[in-house]
């Protein structure tokens, strides 16, 4: 008779059997420790992250994006919040050269607020002295209009454009070509700009040689 299936010994067979059971789980143990040594799981290449979807991803902007200023809800400038400025591209000019006019528009108050400021409601003057020199509006055709919004502390410059050097009328409507020329040779000239109810406080002074 097999010894393995009936063991022989001065015990009862159930305590050979327990003893044989605890050597098969010893066993076994050391075998799951020496699969998990060799396995590591867990130590293989990380899964890749999900690619996000570039439709929800963030703008990492504060807030977010905000919409803009819908020009409904604003309500219109008032003088004491536009501050018109006069600008020319120089102080002095050589006897070849054209100055370059333009405006900024400057909102100092808190709020946002509204204005028209379209070429139809512009008008630069240039005088020398007490003398009226020249001004856009002599024989101007009609401008279009612009509403524009200034958001608080912005400043808003026009497209510059040049002065011919010439003298202008309301009655005299030849081309700039037929025109007088000015004086130069060191004359200082000055600018002031009015949009529409907005007039600037100081004008800008020039000197053309």
């Amino acid at each position: 008779m097999s010894t393995l299936r009936h063991p022989v010994g001065p015990q009862p067979p159930e305590v050979y059997w327990r003893r044989r059971l605890i050597v098969g789980l010893g066993l076994l143990a050391v075998i799951v420790i020496i699969v998990l040594i060799i396995v590591r799981p867990g130590s293989g290449d990380p899964a890749a992250e999900p690619t996000p979807d570039p439709e929800t991803t963030e703008t990492g902007e504060p807030g977010g994006e905000t919409d803009p200023t819908d020009p409904t809800d604003v309500v219109a400038c008032t003088a004491t919040q536009v501050v018109v400025t006069p600008v020319t591209d120089a102080a002095s000019y050589p006897a070849d050269q054209e100055p370059l006019l333009s405006f900024t528009l400057l909102n100092t108050g808190a709020a946002p607020c509204s204005l028209e400021a379209g070429p139809d409601v512009q008008e630069f003057l240039i005088v020398s002295g007490s003398d009226r020199i020249w001004a856009s509006t002599d024989c101007q055709e009609p401008g279009v209009p612009a509403p524009l919004v200034l958001e608080p502390g912005d400043e808003v410059e026009s497209t510059p454009f040049a002065w011919s050097r010439t003298r202008s009328a309301p009655d005299d409507c030849d081309v700039a070509d037929d025109r007088p020329s000015v004086i130069a040779g060191g004359a200082t000239y000055r600018l002031s700009v009015t949009v529409g109810e907005f007039e600037s406080a100081e004008d800008r002074p020039f000197i053309l040689n």
